[in-house]
């Protein structure tokens, strides 16, 4: 994984060690008040609910990028196998690091990572008409899927379990893990 070449002056990639992941938690709890902003009194519960300290037992299964600032992280991608898939399960930045480049430059590791690690594409589910989420994929050349394969289902199923619906559709997106970014 060589993803520095897209990373901000001072910010560095890398992938998780075991003692990251203490971190991580408070890292995508702080995305929260960027929801509620968006869909105010009305957000779903879950958005806001503190995240789990899961991401020891996600990386048997997956594995997570990490951006830090001095070693402090300050952002995250995680990806999932999810039956031989690449699955990008969350990417997140704290708001004090955003706008600068960060997410995009993590989504450009977790492609090469999965490069190397044999995957071709690599899928997410997300916000549809969030800015910060299916505008923010698509233009790093991620697509909406037509026809969602069994294994994505699942996981959308899943999703609209949690609530997620409620603030409007959620998609499934793909993209080949070659190719380069068109941001």
């Amino acid at each position: 994984m060589d993803p520095t070449a897209r990373v901000t002056p001072g910010v560095r990639l890398r992938l998780a060690r075991p003692s990251d992941l203490r971190h991580l938690a408070a890292v995508e709890d702080s995305g929260g008040p960027m929801f509620a902003e968006a869909f105010g009194d009305d957000i779903a519960p879950v958005l806001l609910s503190p995240a789990g300290s899961g991401f020891d037992r996600a990386l048997l299964a997956g594995f997570i990028v990490v951006a830090d600032v001095d070693g402090e992280v300050v952002g995250f991608a995680h990806v999932l196998d999810v039956e031989g898939h690449a699955h990008l399960e969350q990417i997140s930045v704290v708001p004090e690091h955003g706008r600068r480049g960060i997410g995009s430059s993590l989504v450009a590791a977790v492609l090469e990572e999965a490069r190397w690690q044999g995957y071709d594409e690599m899928s997410l589910c997300t916000y549809r008409d969030l800015p910060w989420n299916g505008p923010f994929y698509a233009g790093l050349g991620f697509v909406e899927v037509a026809e969602i394969e069994p294994w994505q289902w699942r996981l959308h199923e899943h999703e609209i379990a949690l609530g997620l619906e409620h603030n409007g559709a959620r998609i499934v997106m793909t993209r080949p893990v070659r190719g380069r970014l068109d941001r």
